[in-house]
């Protein structure tokens, strides 16, 4: 299982370098990461580009996700049966490592949050609560608050307590008992990921200058 475990970051990485924001810009002859946060993903996109590309760029974001976990289904599922969760798991952490840290773009990438619904969507295969808790909770704090950055921590870390919870609780479908601490290690280390990606907001918010959603730039 090590092999395909590998393989899965590996498959999630080479999709998560599918850069839809940087594509997008690039196509209107420029570098997104040289406005607004710099961060080449859904929200920079949006009040950069405009909203349609900011929908294209979630949506791409998302997709690229929801994809490498099918392909990864496809060529392991039988060689892995059992274990299905955790290789989607993995491959989705490889998917935000390349949307985060693309190679050829000198490491600077996204946040990751488009990408990791993504990961939930995929993971919807398996077992559909982390889904609709995520919908609930990314979308009730954003419809509270009106900040996506504050809305996507919250997010990350309310997936990081779902499984461990269910987890324990043994309420994960096709989750192995043998992978559980696994399962718990990789939500931990994509909300801690997500925090550091997020480091610059969460002094935004704590100083009071965080933008709420419909600001037409960034600070």
């Amino acid at each position: 299982m090590i092999v395909q475990k590998l393989l899965s970051i590996l498959i999630g990485y080479i999709f998560g370098l599918f850069q839809t924001a940087f594509i997008i810009a690039k196509l209107n002859h420029i570098d997104i990461r040289d406005y607004g946060s710099g961060n080449s993903g859904t929200t920079n996109a949006m009040r950069t580009l405009g909203k349609k590309s900011g929908f294209l760029t979630y949506f791409g974001d998302m997709f690229k996700a929801v994809l490498a976990i099918i392909v990864t289904y496809f060529l392991f599922s039988t060689k892995c049966e059992g274990h299905m969760f955790i290789i989607a798991l993995y491959t989705g952490f490889g998917v935000i490592l390349g949307h985060n840290f693309p190679f050829y773009m000198n490491f600077r990438g996204g946040k990751g949050i488009a990408a990791f619904s993504g990961l939930v969507i995929g993971l919807m295969i398996y077992d559909y609560k982390f889904f609709i808790f995520g919908f609930v909770i990314f979308f009730g704090t954003l419809l509270i608050t009106k900040y996506v950055s504050l809305s996507s921590l919250i997010l990350m870390f309310c997936f990081f307590v779902e499984m461990v919870a269910f987890g324990q609780l043994k309420m994960i479908n096709h989750l192995h008992d043998s992978d559980r601490l696994e399962a718990y290690a990789l939500a931990f280390v994509l909300m801690a990921l997500s925090f550091i990606r997020h480091r610059t907001n969460i002094k935004r918010l704590l100083n009071g200058t965080e933008r709420r959603i419909g600001s037409k730039k960034e600070d």
